[in-house]
């Protein structure tokens, strides 16, 4: 069975080896590197025409340029645009190479200046006009230049994708047509009808298997939307023994990109909550220290008004409030479940957040290791998301499974994990539980790393909570 990978996968994941240690540099060097290796396994030292946009396909094109001049055959450069618009980063840097190494790079400003005559003179053309990160039918510059390249003799080659394929039907209504397409890391949608070379480019296997910025660039948050209230409403149901935990949460859902947060608690701790800050919405409960069975009738319209109802923390293990939370969960479509509300019986779905220790309790089964195995069949049985905290979290629906390396020991102290079920909240509104959980996972650890290298081990979960908005900025910023 042929793997595929989708344009937004790919980005997940050159973000995520980046992270881990390969660069964007790296990848773009070793995929340049590629293209210029199978052209010469394929066709030889033959004359060479490189159509570069001004994007990351164009800096692939950049530097199969260089490897080719390097081997000793003539190569020109066709660029799309003045240099100065160039992208930023790995492509301008390896344009700037290209000309250090004075190889020819003729710069088209106008669509007048691409003749004909520019493509008679070559027996093999490289494609690296548009790449995945395009979307629409191709316009002037590139529309221009993918006419002219289907009309020459020449071998066409494309890097990673024909310019003009759309990356999410794999149609081509207006593209390069292709002899050979060279493709990085997997097969993409639409190239099976294309004789196709899938090279390696140095993505390591844990950008593939653990969380990291790529699957935080993958989910929406606050940022994505532009009314009050796209960006999700959570409902916190939990307090009475415990005030700080319910609090924590909520704290965690705002910082986190929530727009509407309500923490519905016992009227004790609902008082005791509203007094901590304004940006808090209290919804006080029946009975003044529980919560109780006479509670449930009155959540069904707050249930009803919220995306999300993120339950347990702080709620104790009275009788009466373990069943009025298992007939609360019932009435909801999605939740997050922790802490308390990980009891044998429990109606459980949408996401569940436990330790290995709550994890026994509702599964029955001993963790061994990191509790990978054990956690995919516990989703699967039950259908639902998995995120198994410890020293590496697990995250799974049973069928995907993705591990988080994020956070560090002095994570240990109390409310962390209520920091994470706020998160995990706030971006399951907007967001399909696995990768919403994903997601959040490697935020809440990441924020704490950030609060560890100023606090150390006298780090708090409210100094986890204040990181938040900093690693979401940090890591989705790198996103277009």
């Amino acid at each position: 069975m042929v793997e595929y990978v989708t344009a937004e996968e790919m980005r997940a994941l050159e973000a995520n080896a980046d992270y881990y240690g390969v660069s964007y540099g790296t990848l773009m060097e070793n995929a340049g590197r590629k293209v210029a290796e199978v052209l010469r396994a394929l066709y030889g030292c033959k004359r060479v025409l490189v159509v570069c946009g001004k994007g990351n396909n164009g800096g692939d094109g950049f530097v199969a340029a260089r490897y080719l001049s390097m081997a000793g055959c003539p190569v020109s450069v066709i660029l799309l645009g003045r240099a100065s618009d160039v992208r930023k980063g790995p492509a301008a840097e390896n344009l700037f190479k290209l000309r250090m190494a004075k190889v020819d790079v003729i710069d088209i400003e106008a669509a007048e200046m691409l003749t004909r005559e520019l493509f008679e003179t070559c027996d093999i053309i490289i494609d690296a006009i548009l790449g995945t990160g395009s979307s629409g039918m191709p316009r002037g510059l590139a529309a221009r230049a993918i006419s002219l390249i289907n009309n020459s003799p020449a071998i066409k080659v494309s890097v990673d994708t024909p310019s003009g394929l759309d990356r999410h039907t794999g149609e081509c209504p207006m593209c390069i047509k292709p002899d050979l397409v060279v493709t990085f890391h997997a097969m993409k949608k639409g190239l099976e009808r294309y004789n196709t070379e899938v090279v390696d480019i140095g993505i390591p296997e844990k950008a593939r298997e653990y969380a990291g910025p790529g699957d935080l660039q993958q989910v929406k948050a606050r940022g994505d939307f532009e009314h009050k209230g796209q960006s999700g409403r959570v409902l916190i149901v939990g307090g009475g023994p415990y005030v700080g935990a319910p609090t924590l949460a909520a704290m965690a859902a705002l910082r986190t990109g929530a727009d509407i947060v309500t923490i519905a608690a016992p009227q004790r701790a609902a008082d005791l909550i509203a007094s901590y800050s304004p940006n808090l919405i209290t919804y006080p409960l029946s009975d003044r220290h529980l919560i109780v069975g006479a509670d449930v009738d009155l959540l069904k319209q707050q249930i009803k008004r919220h995306d999300v109802v993120v339950i347990g923390m702080g709620a104790g293990h009275d009788p009466e409030t373990l069943r009025a939370l298992e007939e609360i969960v019932r009435l909801c479509d999605k939740t997050v479940l922790d802490a308390d509300a990980l009891q044998p019986g429990m109606p459980l779905k949408g996401i569940v957040t436990p330790h290995h220790g709550e994890f026994r309790r509702i599964s029955g089964v001993e963790v061994t290791g990191d509790g990978r195995e054990e956690a995919m069949q516990f989703s699967q049985s039950k259908g639902l998301v998995t995120l198994l905290k410890g020293r590496t979290d697990v995250i799974t629906d049973g069928k995907q499974l993705k591990l988080n390396s994020t956070g560090n020991p002095g994570m240990t102290v109390g409310g962390t994990g209520d920091v994470l079920a706020g998160i995990t909240g706030a971006l399951y509104c907007v967001n399909p539980a696995f990768e919403a959980a994903t997601a959040a996972a490697f935020v809440s650890g990441a924020a704490g790393d950030m609060a560890f290298r100023e606090k150390g081990y006298g780090l708090l979960a409210t100094d986890v909570v204040h990181c938040i908005p900093y690693v979401m900025k940090e890591y989705r910023q790198r996103r277009e």
